[in-house]
């Protein structure tokens, strides 16, 4: 392996392992919307839940929540919850959103969410795995590597995968830039005959030559 795809591997596992899930808190103001989005690959199984921080009596919650694809399928719908959360495994490459709608209210108010959304092998549950199927430790620990593994390798060829993309849609600007250098060329030459041709006309009625 050259130094070139070393690199590769060890950023597509730090990607796999840092990247696989995203907890965060935001704050939504009345009449607002606010979007996270994750890039999940085709069956890869994803995992999220959100709740409302220290909601007050009589403060208005959030209006809706929905999680949508890329395509527009729609994997999660509330309304008016103090919290919840979805799992599913996504049908199609792509990014996903997740969205929180705030309706007006007045006086304006901000609400705060927490967020957390895990994709891959951070979406599984590992503990209740281990408690379900009385897993020993080491099992448990040889699980997480193998699919920690698969995960690492589905990357590698998805990442192959975008680079034949990349490489289709080079060939295919270059094609194209190509024939339009050629046709730019025959313009430029079609105005510079018309040109010569216009003032070759223009002086010969002038009789200046």
């Amino acid at each position: 392996m050259d130094a070139p795809a070393g690199y590769l591997v060890i950023l597509t596992i730090l990607g796999v392992l840092a990247s696989a899930s995203e907890s965060l808190r935001f704050d939504i103001q009345s009449s607002h919307t606010k979007c996270i989005a994750e890039d999940i690959k085709s069956n890869s199984m994803t995992v999220g839940k959100y709740s409302v921080v220290n909601p007050n009596e009589g403060q208005a919650l959030p209006d809706s929540h929905k999680v949508t694809s890329s395509y527009g399928n729609s994997y999660h719908t509330a309304d008016h919850v103090e919290s919840g959360q979805f799992a599913f495994t996504a049908a199609e490459a792509g990014d996903y959103m997740a969205c929180f709608y705030a309706a007006d209210h007045n006086p304006a108010i901000t609400l705060t969410v927490d967020f957390e959304w895990r994709t891959g092998v951070a979406a599984k549950d590992w503990s209740s795995i281990a408690k379900k199927g009385s897993v020993e430790a080491m099992e448990l620990e040889v699980k997480k590597l193998y699919d920690t593994t698969i995960a690492i390798q589905d990357e590698i060829l998805y990442l192959r995968q975008r680079e034949q993309e990349m490489q289709e849609l080079n060939r295919s600007t270059n094609s194209t830039m190509g024939w339009l250098g050629i046709f730019s060329l025959l313009m430029s030459l079609s105005v510079a005959g018309f040109q010569f041709w216009h003032l070759k006309t223009f002086f010969e009625k002038k009789k200046i030559i």
